[in-house]
Formats: structure tokens, sequence, C-alpha cells
């Protein structure tokens, strides 16, 4: 029988669909909690992909959550 670590994926996976669709807007408001979900998903990724050995993806999330967190500055107003 799965874990709920196993099973981590999905939500994962969800998450992310939801931050990408966010991000994919033109009004900053969204894009800003994009980019926050964003930071949820590469926790969870995180999460799974420790559990299952799966450390190219460990470590591809780290690097993605680096992009992201430069999204949501960048999406700042100058100021």
């Amino acid at each position: 029988m799965a874990t709920a670590l196993d099973l981590l994926q999905w939500p994962a996976m969800l998450v992310t669909l939801v931050a990408v669709w966010l991000v994919g807007y033109q009004r900053k408001t969204e894009r800003k909690h994009g980019f926050w979900i964003f930071l949820g998903s590469n926790v969870l990724w995180v999460v799974w992909g420790a559990h299952t050995g799966a450390w190219a993806l460990v470590v591809l999330q780290f690097g993605l959550a680096a992009l992201n967190i430069r999204g949501i500055v960048k999406n700042e107003p100058a100021g």
C-alpha cells in the first residue's frame, strides 16, 4: 500500500499546474501569487524526491526555487 509520501507527487503536480496558470497572467498580483505557489510546489517536490531518492529532482527544485524567488523580486514594483 502506498504511503502518504508516495502519493505526495499528485498534489505536488496539481500545485505546480496552478502556479504555472497564475504566472501566465498579465496582472502582477496573480503572477506574484503564482511564484509563491511555485515555491510551495518546490517544497512538495523536494520532500517527495528525497523520499524516493530522486536526487536530480531535488537539486532541480532548489534551482527552480531560486528562479521563483527571482520572479517574486522582479515582479515587485520598482521603488
